[in-house]
């Protein structure tokens, strides 16, 4: 018979004990146990009375098959019919897989998923499962999106193994689920959205996608501080995690694969977020720049290579007297971290002394710049709010800074001049390694190469010089 047992799980790593601990034994995590009830099945001995195993053999050899016995000519993966979605994806949806979309309350998880029936509904059939909303509530936000093919069905259910088995009876091409949270086994004795439940809950969808070979999305939501509510090992069990991010005063929208089996995890996907629904955004780069001001020191302009796809965004730095003992420093798409040893740099080999100032960065957008490429125009835009030295609205740069105040080399080099060329750039500072892989007489600018800060000051004075007369 069942018995009823209290343990606490880590929601990190999914470590169970049997009382709270406020740092966790396994990840190390603080304050991340929550106590939740499993059932515990007391079962016979496995061992017979001669001492031998009483459990039966399953032989599974008639399933195995080599690797080039297995049919990979047919089409395997399904066109969404949103080319950014179909990025992040890697090519398309792939048959059987298991597909998490995470992010906030309203952010517009459920409208992205209901968007791609449109167009997927004209060749396949797709089963909606919705937990938070009756099928009349989706009816009215299928209107009011524009949805109205025939092959898409409904189904308003919160019990997950009957979720389960009417995919495998109905069979569609493609599932979705609305969202994970609100989905329960009756066999587990805890409340929806609890540690076990989201984790069975997982599993079962997994095994159902894998078996009949269904493409199933799961929505799920995101706690306080970001992450995918729910044990960490349900982002184990999917084959790819998706974040929708934004910020919600904001219309753009950011798609980001943190994990994919079926692709690379550097593409991102842009939406902004309309009346009618999302829209996509095919040129993010003009989107970020749109309104940039002339004429305004400390700002410049950076390129942020998200996989394949170079994204130009402007980087301003406001640099004022403090009126504090201790100066403020203010990071926001920025490593804080990476503006201190930035600011360290600049006081330490170009006299530059920020011991009375406070210092804003900001990333314009909702942007992070994360890659080392990043240091030299946010360098640049701190001497220029140092100075009160304008840069030239057609000047961009990109390069790393180390600890000695030199300019290093970074990747993708070629990508980034064509982009910001196609946008109308004139003037671009680069690392002046980077200066062997590319050929300066091919692009329609002016390239400097720099091997320092005060070579890149130089070009900055320079280039001022020129731009007024």
């Amino acid at each position: 018979m069942a018995k009823l047992k209290t343990v606490y799980i880590c929601s990190k790593c999914g470590y169970e004990s049997s009382k709270w601990n406020g740092k966790c034994p396994s990840c190390g995590e603080w304050n991340t146990f929550e106590e939740d009830v499993v059932e515990v099945q007391t079962a016979k001995s496995s061992l017979s009375r001669g001492g031998t195993s009483s459990m039966k053999t399953v032989n599974l050899s008639s399933k195995i098959v080599t690797l080039s016995g297995i049919d990979t000519e047919e089409e395997v993966r399904y066109s969404t019919g949103i080319n950014e979605l179909n990025r992040v994806l890697g090519g398309g949806l792939v048959k059987g897989s298991l597909v998490l979309l995470g992010g906030e309350p309203g952010i517009g998880k459920s409208t992205l998923l209901l968007q791609i029936c449109k167009y997927l509904g004209e060749n396949y059939t797709i089963l909606y499962i919705s937990g938070e909303e009756s099928v009349r509530q989706i009816k009215i936000r299928a209107q009011r999106l524009g949805v109205d093919t025939e092959n898409l069905s409904l189904l308003s259910t919160n019990d997950a193994r009957a979720a389960a088995d009417t995919i495998s009876v109905h069979k569609p091409d493609i599932a979705i689920i609305d969202s994970i949270q609100t989905m329960s086994l009756s066999e587990i004795n805890s409340s929806s959205g609890s540690i076990t439940q989201v984790r069975e809950c997982t599993s079962l969808f997994m095994r159902t996608a894998k078996s009949e070979e269904i493409p199933i999305f799961i929505v799920g939501h995101v706690n306080k501080d970001g992450a995918i509510a729910g044990p960490k090992v349900m982002e184990h069990i999917v084959d790819t995690v998706l974040y929708f991010e934004g910020e919600r005063h904001l219309s753009y929208r950011l798609l980001r694969a943190v994990k994919n089996r079926f692709g690379s995890t550097n593409e991102i996907g842009v939406f902004e977020m309309c009346d009618d629904g999302l829209e996509e955004v095919e040129n993010p780069s003009l989107m970020l720049l749109s309104g940039r001001p002339t004429g305004i020191s400390g700002t410049c302009v950076a390129c942020i290579m998200e996989g394949s796809r170079p994204i130009l965004a402007e980087v301003q730095a406001l640099v004022t007297k403090s009126t504090f003992s201790a100066p403020k420093r203010t990071a926001t798409g920025f490593d804080y971290n990476r503006l201190a040893i930035i600011i360290a740099v600049l006081e330490k080999r170009q006299k530059m002394f920020f011991g009375t100032l406070d210092v804003y960065l900001n990333i314009v957008g909702g942007f992070r710049l994360d890659e080392p490429a990043g240091d030299l125009p946010v360098a640049l835009a701190a001497y220029s709010g140092y100075y009160d030295i304008p840069i030239s609205e057609k000047l961009i740069a990109f390069g790393e800074i180390g600890l000695g105040g030199e300019v290093r080399n970074t990747s993708n080099i070629s990508q980034r001049i064509l982009e910001a060329e196609r946008l109308g750039f004139t003037e671009c500072i680069i690392p002046k390694q980077a200066l062997r892989n590319i050929d300066p007489t091919r692009h329609n600018m002016h390239i400097y190469g720099v091997s320092s800060l005060s070579q890149a000051f130089a070009v900055l004075k320079k280039a001022g010089q020129s731009s007024q007369v």
